[in-house]
């Protein structure tokens, strides 16, 4: 109904009504659901990767140790009793799902929820009408510009979100970790406050900007041994007040069966491939330090993770060469993926890849198609997420990328519109003891076409149905 509403009115005006549209909505969403996040411990997960990692790792560790939580994120979705697939094709979801969501989240006994909370949804107030109460950035590079129009925006973006943290009302636990009110005569002394915190990757270039908001704590997780919290300032080169506390860690090693790393002095082991998954668990653990929970007791936790979802998640289905999907979809994430493909021992890579339409970030498509010639033995291209641009365009500007890179088409690079034929291309293709990467989509449900159409799509479904007939 609210979208046959927004049709009827001259896009001109409804351009100029949509900061009050967006925030009228979130209002009511919360109202309407009984301002779910004020009885929960709320924590925001934002940066430009390792979002959705961070929050399922977090999960994990709180459901281990004293808290149900549930979550909101990228690939999944988890209401405290229920978890599933994110098929809504966006990651921070609309405000009344999400606010539905938090309220099924305290109806099902969650002390605690998560939230992956993108620049997109802060324009669109999402943030607000929630009650964070810790905030988690992860990192920040160029990504989403043709969103905001340049790098500034897109930091300031996510710099409402902590700008909004210092408007929230303080809570209190219970011995339970429970959200309580204050009963007549009880004193708050009797309660365990929750500081309004913020926790920094402090190796990031933009980490003084995030840790320059108002709040009652700050923390900071790095690898350099000699940050000192007397040295952090902020953009206009005053101290960082209060003076965070410092959080160390570091990689030690990792295989094909994981990576170890120490955290604040305490040995840890991540049982995923993929060595980038110790910065987003060390975010997770500076979390539990954060909740006063053991390292060595959330260290535990996270080493009972095997998998997650979309993110170089292995397919087995008998076939004699490897298959991995991933949701690598920009430049910075495909180089990390790529360098941990070393732990793999394959004879070829076949990559199939695409990039997405709707005007987002159209000068990443060649330099993806080049990456994937310079590394891949076989590139295929295919069709990823068009909306409404021509897939064919996207199609011919990723190869051209190959192209430059000395790939060859119809003799090791091919583009095939169809992503299942592209499958079939690959597996086709293949011989014992290579690998195939599908990239671009992970667990993703649809594949977005135009004029809001979608086309129900899991590439590790698709993958498997293929893989049955090798």
């Amino acid at each position: 109904m609210l979208a046959r509403i927004r049709r009827l009115i001259p896009t001109t005006i409804f351009q100029s009504l949509q900061p009050f549209y967006h925030f009228i909505m979130g209002y009511l969403a919360a109202l309407y659901y009984r301002f779910p996040s004020q009885q929960m411990l709320i924590i925001g997960v934002t940066g430009t990767t390792g979002k959705t990692s961070s929050v399922y790792f977090l999960s994990r560790l709180l459901n281990a140790n004293g808290y149900k939580a549930g979550y909101t994120s990228t690939a999944q979705f988890n209401d405290g009793e229920k978890e599933w697939l994110n098929d809504k094709k966006m990651t921070m979801p609309g405000r009344f799902f999400l606010q539905r969501t938090l309220r099924r989240m305290v109806n099902n006994g969650c002390q605690a929820a998560i939230i992956e909370t993108t620049s997109q949804g802060i324009e669109q107030f999402r943030h607000r009408f929630i009650n964070y109460d810790l905030l988690v950035f992860t990192n920040l590079y160029p990504e989403h510009i043709d969103a905001h129009g340049s790098f500034e925006n897109y930091k300031r973006a996510k710099g409402k979100l902590f700008s909004h943290l210092c408007h929230c009302r303080s809570k209190y636990l219970d011995d339970n970790n429970q959200v309580v009110s204050h009963p007549s005569g009880l004193k708050q002394t009797e309660l365990l406050k929750v500081k309004k915190t913020i926790i920094v990757n402090g190796d990031d270039d933009q980490a003084s900007y995030f840790l320059s908001f108002p709040a009652e704590r700050k923390c900071v997780y790095t690898l350099n041994p000699n940050l000192v919290a007397t040295s952090l300032t902020d953009d206009s080169g005053q101290e960082i007040q209060p003076p965070p506390e410092i959080f160390l860690y570091e990689p030690l090693f990792a295989t094909a069966s994981g990576s170890d790393f120490q955290f604040n002095g305490q040995r840890c082991h991540l049982s995923i491939l993929g060595s980038y998954h110790v910065f987003n668990a060390v975010a997770a653990l500076t979390v539990a330090s954060v909740l006063n929970i053991k390292t060595e007791q959330a260290a535990a936790a996270l080493a009972n993770i095997k998998s997650l979802a979309g993110k170089m998640e292995k397919i087995e289905a008998g076939q004699n060469f490897h298959v991995l999907i991933d949701y690598a979809f920009e430049p910075k994430a495909l180089e990390a993926l790529y360098q941990n493909l070393n732990f793999i021992h394959y004879r070829r890579l076949i990559h199939i890849l695409g990039s997405a339409g709707g005007g987002r970030d159209q000068a990443r498509r060649s330099i993806l198609g080049k990456m994937a010639g310079e590394k891949a033995d076989i590139v295929i291209v295919t069709n990823e997420d068009p909306y409404d641009d021509n897939p064919q365009d996207i199609i011919n500007q990723v190869a051209a990328g190959a192209e430059k890179a000395g790939k060859i088409l119809e003799s090791n690079l091919y583009k095939i519109l169809d992503r299942r034929e592209a499958m079939r291309l690959a597996f086709r293709l293949a011989s014992e003891g290579d690998l195939v990467l599908i990239t671009g989509k992970g667990a993703e449900q649809y594949i977005c076409g135009p004029r809001g159409s979608r086309i129900p799509w899991d590439d590790r479904v698709v993958a498997r149905e293929e893989l049955a007939y090798y």
